[in-house]
Protein backbone atom coordinates (compact mmCIF):
# COMPACT_ATOMS: atom_id res chain seq x y z
CA UNK A 1 0.00 0.00 0.00
CA UNK A 2 1.47 3.06 -0.98
CA UNK A 3 2.16 5.88 1.86
CA UNK A 4 1.47 9.34 2.16
CA UNK A 5 2.43 12.20 4.66
CA UNK A 6 2.19 15.74 5.25
CA UNK A 7 1.79 17.92 8.13
CA UNK A 8 0.80 21.52 9.44
CA UNK A 9 2.24 24.02 11.82
CA UNK A 10 0.52 24.53 14.79
CA UNK A 11 0.87 27.78 14.68
CA UNK A 12 -2.72 28.93 15.93
CA UNK A 13 -5.68 29.60 13.07
CA UNK A 14 -6.61 26.49 10.35
CA UNK A 15 -8.28 28.25 7.31
CA UNK A 16 -10.44 27.37 4.56
CA UNK A 17 -7.37 27.63 2.57
CA UNK A 18 -5.83 24.90 4.35
CA UNK A 19 -8.95 22.88 4.32
CA UNK A 20 -8.95 23.42 0.29
CA UNK A 21 -5.52 22.71 -0.15
CA UNK A 22 -4.27 20.11 1.99
CA UNK A 23 -6.23 18.97 5.22
CA UNK A 24 -9.16 17.41 2.44
CA UNK A 25 -6.95 15.50 0.40
CA UNK A 26 -5.22 14.15 3.95
CA UNK A 27 -9.17 12.86 4.37
CA UNK A 28 -9.06 11.08 0.94
CA UNK A 29 -5.99 9.89 1.18
CA UNK A 30 -6.36 8.43 4.52
CA UNK A 31 -8.56 5.60 2.87
CA UNK A 32 -6.06 5.08 -0.22
CA UNK A 33 -2.99 4.86 1.78
CA UNK A 34 -0.94 4.52 4.67
CA UNK A 35 -1.42 7.82 6.10
CA UNK A 36 0.92 9.74 8.08
CA UNK A 37 -0.11 13.54 9.35
CA UNK A 38 1.87 15.31 11.96
CA UNK A 39 1.82 18.56 13.97
CA UNK A 40 4.78 20.51 13.13
CA UNK A 41 5.96 22.18 16.20
CA UNK A 42 9.65 22.26 15.68
CA UNK A 43 8.63 24.41 12.25
CA UNK A 44 6.76 27.03 14.60
CA UNK A 45 10.19 28.03 16.44
CA UNK A 46 11.73 29.06 13.10
CA UNK A 47 9.76 32.42 14.11
CA UNK A 48 9.45 33.90 18.01
CA UNK A 49 6.83 32.03 19.88
CA UNK A 50 4.89 31.54 23.27
CA UNK A 51 5.34 28.31 24.70
CA UNK A 52 2.18 28.13 26.73
CA UNK A 53 0.61 29.04 23.16
CA UNK A 54 2.44 26.48 20.62
CA UNK A 55 1.47 23.82 23.58
CA UNK A 56 -2.25 25.45 22.96
CA UNK A 57 -1.82 25.15 18.98
CA UNK A 58 -1.05 21.62 19.23
CA UNK A 59 -4.24 20.52 20.80
CA UNK A 60 -6.22 23.08 18.87
CA UNK A 61 -4.89 21.40 15.59
CA UNK A 62 -5.07 17.72 16.45
CA UNK A 63 -8.75 18.67 17.41
CA UNK A 64 -9.14 20.53 13.66
CA UNK A 65 -7.74 17.76 12.58
CA UNK A 66 -9.98 15.29 14.18
CA UNK A 67 -13.08 17.27 13.62
CA UNK A 68 -12.12 17.81 9.74
CA UNK A 69 -12.63 13.98 8.90
CA UNK A 70 -9.15 12.45 10.06
CA UNK A 71 -9.51 8.94 12.15
CA UNK A 72 -6.69 7.96 14.06
CA UNK A 73 -7.82 4.51 13.30
CA UNK A 74 -6.94 5.01 9.91
CA UNK A 75 -4.21 7.71 9.95
CA UNK A 76 -1.13 7.87 11.87
CA UNK A 77 -1.58 11.32 13.89
CA UNK A 78 1.63 12.58 15.61
CA UNK A 79 3.56 15.27 17.18
CA UNK A 80 7.13 15.66 15.30
CA UNK A 81 9.32 16.63 18.47
CA UNK A 82 8.07 13.44 20.16
CA UNK A 83 9.54 11.50 17.49
CA UNK A 84 13.46 12.68 17.56
CA UNK A 85 14.89 10.72 14.50
CA UNK A 86 13.39 14.22 12.57
CA UNK A 87 15.98 16.15 13.86
CA UNK A 88 18.86 13.84 13.60
CA UNK A 89 18.27 13.62 10.20
CA UNK A 90 17.52 16.79 9.80
CA UNK A 91 21.11 17.33 10.60
CA UNK A 92 23.04 14.67 8.19
CA UNK A 93 20.83 16.21 5.30
CA UNK A 94 21.36 20.10 5.97
CA UNK A 95 25.38 18.89 5.81
CA UNK A 96 24.37 17.78 2.20
CA UNK A 97 22.64 20.81 1.41
CA UNK A 98 24.66 23.84 -0.61
CA UNK A 99 23.52 26.71 1.00
CA UNK A 100 22.92 28.35 -1.82
CA UNK A 101 20.33 25.86 -2.38
CA UNK A 102 18.86 27.14 1.01
CA UNK A 103 18.84 30.36 -0.06
CA UNK A 104 16.76 30.09 -3.10
CA UNK A 105 14.44 28.92 -1.22
CA UNK A 106 11.06 30.50 -1.63
CA UNK A 107 9.60 31.31 1.51
CA UNK A 108 13.24 32.39 2.65
CA UNK A 109 13.59 34.47 0.51
CA UNK A 110 10.33 36.83 1.64
CA UNK A 111 11.13 36.23 5.43
CA UNK A 112 14.56 35.97 5.30
CA UNK A 113 15.41 39.84 4.32
CA UNK A 114 14.43 40.53 7.58
CA UNK A 115 17.94 40.83 9.69
CA UNK A 116 16.31 39.04 12.52
CA UNK A 117 15.50 36.26 10.64
CA UNK A 118 16.76 32.68 12.40
CA UNK A 119 19.06 30.44 11.06
CA UNK A 120 15.95 28.11 11.75
CA UNK A 121 14.22 29.46 9.01
CA UNK A 122 16.94 28.89 6.16
CA UNK A 123 17.70 25.33 8.10
CA UNK A 124 13.65 24.26 8.23
CA UNK A 125 13.50 23.03 4.82
CA UNK A 126 15.71 20.55 5.28
CA UNK A 127 14.39 19.24 7.94
CA UNK A 128 11.01 19.43 5.98
CA UNK A 129 13.15 16.65 3.89
CA UNK A 130 13.64 15.07 6.49
CA UNK A 131 10.04 14.89 7.96
CA UNK A 132 9.06 13.16 4.59
CA UNK A 133 12.27 10.96 4.14
CA UNK A 134 12.35 9.36 6.89
CA UNK A 135 9.05 7.47 6.59
CA UNK A 136 9.76 6.23 2.72
CA UNK A 137 6.88 8.51 1.59
CA UNK A 138 5.50 7.96 -1.60
CA UNK A 139 2.81 10.69 -1.82
CA UNK A 140 2.79 14.40 0.26
CA UNK A 141 -0.40 16.08 -0.31
CA UNK A 142 0.63 19.48 -0.36
CA UNK A 143 -0.62 23.37 -1.19
CA UNK A 144 1.15 24.54 -4.24
CA UNK A 145 3.58 26.99 -2.11
CA UNK A 146 5.50 23.83 -0.95
CA UNK A 147 5.72 22.34 -4.33
CA UNK A 148 9.37 23.42 -4.27
CA UNK A 149 10.03 22.36 -0.47
CA UNK A 150 9.04 18.83 -1.91
CA UNK A 151 11.42 19.03 -4.60
CA UNK A 152 14.30 19.84 -2.34
CA UNK A 153 13.63 16.51 -0.25
CA UNK A 154 13.47 14.66 -3.91
CA UNK A 155 17.12 16.19 -4.51
CA UNK A 156 18.52 15.13 -0.94
CA UNK A 157 17.22 11.83 -1.76
CA UNK A 158 19.00 11.50 -5.18
CA UNK A 159 22.31 12.98 -3.67
CA UNK A 160 22.14 10.76 -0.23
CA UNK A 161 21.32 8.15 -2.68
CA UNK A 162 24.10 8.15 -4.70
CA UNK A 163 27.08 8.89 -2.51
CA UNK A 164 26.23 6.22 -0.03
CA UNK A 165 23.58 3.59 -1.89
CA UNK A 166 19.85 3.44 -2.20
CA UNK A 167 18.28 4.08 1.05
CA UNK A 168 15.37 6.24 0.26
CA UNK A 169 12.48 6.54 -1.72
CA UNK A 170 11.68 9.28 -4.21
CA UNK A 171 8.35 11.11 -2.79
CA UNK A 172 6.02 12.59 -5.32
CA UNK A 173 3.86 16.20 -4.47
CA UNK A 174 0.24 15.98 -4.79
CA UNK A 175 -0.74 19.49 -6.02
CA UNK A 176 -4.76 20.10 -6.83
CA UNK A 177 -5.91 20.84 -10.10
CA UNK A 178 -8.40 23.79 -8.30
CA UNK A 179 -8.27 25.02 -5.03
CA UNK A 180 -4.29 24.87 -4.45
CA UNK A 181 -3.82 28.21 -3.44
CA UNK A 182 -6.55 30.02 -2.33
CA UNK A 183 -6.09 34.13 -1.82
CA UNK A 184 -7.16 36.20 0.63
CA UNK A 185 -10.19 37.64 1.10
CA UNK A 186 -9.18 41.07 1.80
CA UNK A 187 -6.68 41.13 -1.51
CA UNK A 188 -6.89 38.21 -4.01
CA UNK A 189 -3.48 38.89 -4.90
CA UNK A 190 -2.03 37.60 -1.57
CA UNK A 191 -2.77 33.99 -0.44
CA UNK A 192 -5.29 33.43 2.15
CA UNK A 193 -3.09 33.21 5.20
CA UNK A 194 -3.64 32.92 9.07
CA UNK A 195 -0.51 35.20 9.74
CA UNK A 196 -2.50 37.94 7.78
CA UNK A 197 -2.66 41.43 9.17
CA UNK A 198 -6.55 41.51 9.30
CA UNK A 199 -8.90 38.49 10.46
CA UNK A 200 -11.32 39.62 7.09
CA UNK A 201 -8.33 38.09 5.07
CA UNK A 202 -9.45 34.50 5.95
CA UNK A 203 -12.39 32.27 6.97
CA UNK A 204 -11.42 29.93 9.90
CA UNK A 205 -12.82 26.14 10.18
CA UNK A 206 -13.92 27.30 13.78
CA UNK A 207 -15.18 30.88 12.90
CA UNK A 208 -19.36 30.93 13.84
CA UNK A 209 -21.93 32.05 11.66
CA UNK A 210 -22.00 35.69 12.20
CA UNK A 211 -18.24 36.06 11.58
CA UNK A 212 -18.90 33.67 8.77
CA UNK A 213 -21.42 36.15 7.09
CA UNK A 214 -19.39 39.35 7.74
CA UNK A 215 -15.93 38.10 6.56
CA UNK A 216 -17.96 37.09 2.97
CA UNK A 217 -20.00 39.86 2.31
CA UNK A 218 -16.85 42.06 3.28
CA UNK A 219 -14.87 40.06 0.73
CA UNK A 220 -12.99 41.83 -2.43
CA UNK A 221 -14.90 41.31 -6.32
CA UNK A 222 -15.00 44.55 -8.44
CA UNK A 223 -16.78 46.51 -9.80
CA UNK A 224 -18.14 44.52 -12.63
CA UNK A 225 -21.14 42.82 -10.94
CA UNK A 226 -21.34 39.78 -12.62
CA UNK A 227 -19.68 35.98 -11.44
CA UNK A 228 -17.38 35.21 -13.80
CA UNK A 229 -14.03 32.96 -13.49
CA UNK A 230 -11.20 34.69 -14.64
CA UNK A 231 -8.43 34.81 -11.86
CA UNK A 232 -6.06 36.98 -14.06
CA UNK A 233 -8.63 39.52 -14.75
CA UNK A 234 -10.79 39.24 -11.81
CA UNK A 235 -9.07 37.82 -9.10
CA UNK A 236 -11.37 38.79 -6.41
CA UNK A 237 -14.63 37.47 -7.49
CA UNK A 238 -13.05 33.93 -9.21
CA UNK A 239 -11.32 33.12 -5.82
CA UNK A 240 -15.09 32.69 -4.57
CA UNK A 241 -15.90 30.85 -7.47
CA UNK A 242 -13.11 28.33 -6.53
CA UNK A 243 -14.23 28.43 -2.45
CA UNK A 244 -18.09 27.81 -3.85
CA UNK A 245 -16.87 24.84 -6.14
CA UNK A 246 -14.17 23.02 -3.90
CA UNK A 247 -17.14 23.18 -0.78
CA UNK A 248 -19.66 22.04 -3.35
CA UNK A 249 -18.19 19.85 -5.27
CA UNK A 250 -18.75 21.69 -8.85
CA UNK A 251 -16.29 22.90 -11.02
CA UNK A 252 -15.92 26.77 -11.49
CA UNK A 253 -17.70 26.24 -14.93
CA UNK A 254 -20.22 25.07 -12.83
CA UNK A 255 -20.78 27.27 -10.22
CA UNK A 256 -20.60 30.34 -12.86
CA UNK A 257 -23.20 28.77 -14.87
CA UNK A 258 -25.62 28.83 -12.05
CA UNK A 259 -25.28 32.66 -11.25
CA UNK A 260 -25.95 33.61 -15.02
CA UNK A 261 -27.34 36.86 -14.93
CA UNK A 262 -27.23 37.29 -10.63
CA UNK A 263 -25.48 39.50 -8.82
CA UNK A 264 -22.78 39.79 -5.96
CA UNK A 265 -25.02 40.11 -3.35
CA UNK A 266 -26.90 36.27 -3.99
CA UNK A 267 -23.80 34.95 -4.88
CA UNK A 268 -22.02 36.12 -1.47
CA UNK A 269 -25.13 35.36 0.62
CA UNK A 270 -25.33 31.60 -1.33
CA UNK A 271 -21.79 30.94 -0.70
CA UNK A 272 -22.04 32.28 3.08
CA UNK A 273 -24.67 30.06 3.63
CA UNK A 274 -22.85 26.96 2.13
CA UNK A 275 -19.65 27.62 4.23
CA UNK A 276 -22.10 27.93 7.45
CA UNK A 277 -23.65 24.60 6.45
CA UNK A 278 -20.30 22.57 5.67
CA UNK A 279 -17.97 24.59 8.68
CA UNK A 280 -20.79 24.01 11.27
CA UNK A 281 -20.84 20.46 11.95
CA UNK A 282 -16.98 20.98 11.94
CA UNK A 283 -16.98 23.69 14.66
CA UNK A 284 -18.92 21.57 16.92
CA UNK A 285 -16.89 18.54 16.87
CA UNK A 286 -14.01 20.73 17.43
CA UNK A 287 -15.52 22.85 20.29
CA UNK A 288 -16.41 18.96 22.07
CA UNK A 289 -12.70 17.07 21.24
CA UNK A 290 -11.03 20.71 22.19
CA UNK A 291 -13.32 20.32 25.68
CA UNK A 292 -11.31 16.84 26.53
CA UNK A 293 -7.06 17.66 26.06
CA UNK A 294 -6.42 14.03 27.79
CA UNK A 295 -8.17 12.50 24.63
CA UNK A 296 -6.33 14.49 21.89
CA UNK A 297 -2.85 14.38 24.05
CA UNK A 298 -3.52 10.85 23.48
CA UNK A 299 -3.86 10.76 20.42
CA UNK A 300 -0.55 12.40 19.81
CA UNK A 301 1.35 9.84 21.90
CA UNK A 302 -0.62 6.79 20.20
CA UNK A 303 0.39 8.43 16.67
CA UNK A 304 3.74 9.56 18.21
CA UNK A 305 4.53 6.20 19.16
CA UNK A 306 3.28 3.61 16.00
CA UNK A 307 5.36 6.76 13.98
CA UNK A 308 8.52 6.46 15.97
CA UNK A 309 9.03 2.80 15.22
CA UNK A 310 9.23 3.37 11.40
CA UNK A 311 11.64 6.34 12.24
CA UNK A 312 14.08 4.48 14.61
CA UNK A 313 14.18 1.63 11.90
CA UNK A 314 14.76 4.23 8.99
CA UNK A 315 17.73 5.88 11.02
CA UNK A 316 19.10 2.42 11.83
CA UNK A 317 19.38 2.33 8.09
CA UNK A 318 20.93 5.34 7.45
CA UNK A 319 23.25 5.15 10.15
CA UNK A 320 24.38 2.08 8.58
CA UNK A 321 25.48 3.57 5.33
CA UNK A 322 26.73 6.71 7.04
CA UNK A 323 29.30 4.27 9.06
CA UNK A 324 28.28 5.32 12.32
CA UNK A 325 26.47 2.59 13.44
CA UNK A 326 28.43 0.39 16.08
Amino acid sequence: MPRSLSAIQPTGIVHIGNYIGAISQFVKLQHETEAFYFLVDYHAMTVPFEPRELHDHLLNATAIYLAAGLDPKKATIFQQSQVHEHTELGWILMCLTRLGEAERMTQFKDKGKNTSASVGLLSYPMLMAADILLYDTDYVPVGEDQKQHVELARDLAERFNKMFGETFAMPTPLIKKTGARIMGLDDPTTKMSKSAGSPKNYIALTDDEGTVRKKIAAAVTDSEGTIDFAPAKRPGVSNLVTIMAEITGMTPKEVVQSFDGKGYKEFKGTLADTLVEFLQPIREKYLALRADPAHLVGVLRDGSARAKELAEKKMGAVREVLGIRL
